[in-house]
């Protein structure tokens, strides 16, 4: 046999070898240093066999590659450590059962069924005894079974998950084991790929959490016991995601949000149904207004629709019958007639579009609206402000002609950057997402060369732009492709912000058509476009990003002015009333604590500037004040004052520039 290897070079080797056997045929000192291998672009390991002219690469430790073999074995040594620690216990082994240890972002889990619960301690005492298994360097050896073989091994060990697994397998497939430590040791069912020994994996890892997790998901089956490790390739990079998730804890958007007096969410309301106070409400507003800003700015018009449609337009729009499991039940209305609460708004945004006659020459017609949607989630899958059932959508829709799409494409492009601007996000990753060829008919409109034009438009207005993007299969909306924008937090939480889609499905489908030039019938390109996701989860997000210390331009409260003494009450509300009338909020503690207390109440709302006023600033009409966002300054004119405040908002700034002196 014969395989390539990465510079062009090819090799000769005995059939039937591994990727062992290419590191020692290339050099004895790749051999040891090797941990797996990528064939043909997919990582495998040393102990698989290679095909005959597969192009081959040997991954070793300084490959990023390594850390997900390294995270996979992790995985099985989690599992040889928990069996162990139960066995010590005086329970059986076969009591200890698995499901499945797949790795994840970061690290990597496992699900047991085991004969008591696990608690914090047990975590520790299972990690050490991880540890003393790598210490080990037990070798890993990798062998299959037939069919047969495997399920009476399972059968014999009366564990149903691993049974169910190899019988829903397709005939044929290889059943494949990895077993650490020699027969007397550890064995799995797996696919693979691992590194050769339990030594190899890296030494920075750590045991996180244990959580409850229905068996494949479902909630009519067992309940597991899940436990998450996270494993890197340096210490540095575990003890910066180590501080990133107490960060996180600190910054989680339903506890600031309730200290914050943001949104609340109450019982009698209903899961994933948030009310927004009235802080929160001012922020909804403040970016309302950003974004009509920003719309005016690129000619959309504003639409309004209702929150509920006969069935017959979903039936139309295809949303039905393929979403109605995301959708509210139906109610059955004007005798039989069944009515659904919308989950989106573009059924509504293409009637509007043909409620008119409309040619070449209205196009693009850009429609956008401020409207509430609601979607069934599981009560499962609902999480704060980040997954709800109702939600409110900075949601616009752009009919335009297949000659104008680049353009339009690429003004939502730029206008999501300038957003991410705005609110300091730097780190983003725009995805192309695709089709998958085996989805369509299913989950995919039906046609293949329309999919495959609309993806290379989708790409070629990125690369011409010089757009840095990646792609990724299987991922489309069920009527096109899409661009999905990726963001990361300031303290790297990753976030699903934005969409721009491209739909050439509904609209043939809803009779949506147009006069071109020509004075021939056509069917309209729709941009589905999201910048801001929802109210919600774009609120969640700044929350978290800003650790609720908001820009100027957004914190529900701008100013809190504390008087020294009651005499100063009338001086500190007519400043109130002058930053009103610049078009800005604040507010005049009148309460009966100390100064000091009223400044503190003033700082745990993370109130954006907090100033003191006493018998000097009221004779000269002055402010001191204490700001986040800027050094503490004294006796400043009120005037400066307002105009410095007044001018960062309505730039909208991150951080207003100190005021000069």
């Amino acid at each position: 046999m014969q395989v390539e290897l990465p510079d062009g070079k090819r090799l000769e080797l005995p059939d039937g070898s591994t990727g062992a056997a290419v590191a020692q045929a290339i050099g004895p000192g790749l051999a040891k240093a090797a941990l797996g291998t990528r064939v043909n672009g997919k990582l495998s390991d040393l102990q698989t066999t290679v095909p005959d002219g597969a192009t081959i690469a040997i991954v070793t430790k300084r490959d990023g590659d390594a850390i997900a073999l390294q995270r996979h074995t992790l995985a099985h040594v989690m599992a040889q450590a928990v069996r162990e620690y139960f066995v010590e216990q005086g329970f059986s082994a076969n009591s200890v059962r698995m499901g499945i240890g797949p790795v994840i972002e970061n690290g990597f889990y496992y699900d047991f069924d085991l004969p008591r619960t696990l608690t914090p301690d047990d975590l520790e005492a299972i990690e050490a005894r991880m540890r003393a298994i790598v210490a080990a360097d037990l070798p890993l050896r990798k062998y299959e079974l037939p069919r047969d073989a495997a399920l009476e091994r399972f059968v014999r060990l009366e564990d149903p998950y691993k049974t169910e697994l190899i019988e829903d397998l397709q005939a044929g497939e290889a059943i494949t084991f990895y077993e650490q430590g020699g027969e007397s040791g550890f064995t799995d069912l797996c696919r693979g790929p691992h590194v050769p020994s339990t030594g190899a994996v890296t030494p920075h890892f750590k045991l996180m959490s244990v959580a409850g997790a229905y068996w494949r998901g479902d909630e009519t089956r067992p309940m597991l016991q899940r436990i998450y490790g996270v494993a890197f390739t340096t210490r540095e990079e575990l003890d910066k995601h180590l501080w990133q998730i107490e960060e996180a804890k600190k910054r989680d958007h339903r506890k600031l949000g309730a200290e914050l007096d943001i949104f609340i969410l109450d019982d009698d309301v209903g899961p994933g149904l948030p009310l927004w106070l009235p802080r929160g409400g001012v922020m909804i507003d403040q970016i309302e207004k950003l974004a009509k800003d920003m719309e005016d700015a690129g000619g959309y018009q504003r639409v309004r629709s209702p929150h509920l449609s006969k069935e017959s337009l979903f039936l139309k729009s295809g949303h039905l019958p393929y979403y109605e499991e995301s959708m509210f039940p139906a109610m059955e209305l004007d005798n039989g007639i069944r009515y659904f609460i919308k989950p989106m708004n573009c059924p509504f945004h293409h009637k509007i579009f043909d409620a008119r006659p409309r040619s070449y020459r209205d196009l693009p017609l850009r429609l956008a609206e401020y409207g509430t949607c609601y979607r069934y989630e599981d009560s499962g899958a609902l999480m704060g402000l980040m997954r709800v059932r109702s939600m409110q959508m900075t949601d616009a829709h752009t009919y335009c002609t297949e000659e104008r799409f680049e353009v339009e494409f690429l003004k939502v492009i730029d206008m999501y950057v300038e957003y991410f601007r705005l609110f300091g996000i730097d780190d983003y990753v725009m995805r192309l997402s695709k089709h998958a060829t085996e989805g369509l008919g299913k989950k995919y409109v039906d046609n293949q060369a329309l999919w495959l034009k609309t993806e290379d438009m989708v790409r070629q207005a990125m690369i011409s732009a010089g757009v840095p993007f990646v792609e990724e299969e299987d991922e489309a909306a069920f009527y096109g492709p899409k661009i999905d924008v990726q963001i990361r937090s300031a303290i790297g939480r990753e976030f699903s912000l934005a969409t721009n889609q491209v739909d050439f499905a509904v609209p043939d489908r809803m009779g949506l058509h147009y006069v071109g030039a020509d004075n021939e019938r056509k069917v309209p390109l729709v941009l589905h476009r999201a910048p801001l996701s929802t109210h919600e989860r774009l609120i969640g997000f700044l929350i978290e990003h800003f650790a609720g210390d908001f820009p100027v331009w957004l914190a529900p409260e701008q100013v809190r002015v504390v008087p020294i003494a009651d005499r100063h009450f009338g001086y500190a509300n007519r400043l109130v009333e002058r930053l009103a009338a610049a078009g800005l909020r604040g507010t005049v503690d009148e309460g009966g604590d100390r100064m000091n207390a009223k400044i503190r109440a003033a700082e745990l709302y993370k109130v954006p500037y907090i100033v003191i006023v006493g018998d000097n600033e009221e004779a000269g009409d002055r402010v001191s004040f204490r700001s986040r966002q800027e050094p503490e300054r004294k006796d400043v004119a009120v005037e400066a004052f307002v105009a410095h405040l007044a001018d960062a908002a309505a730039r909208r700034l991150l951080k207003p520039e100190p005021l000069a002196a």
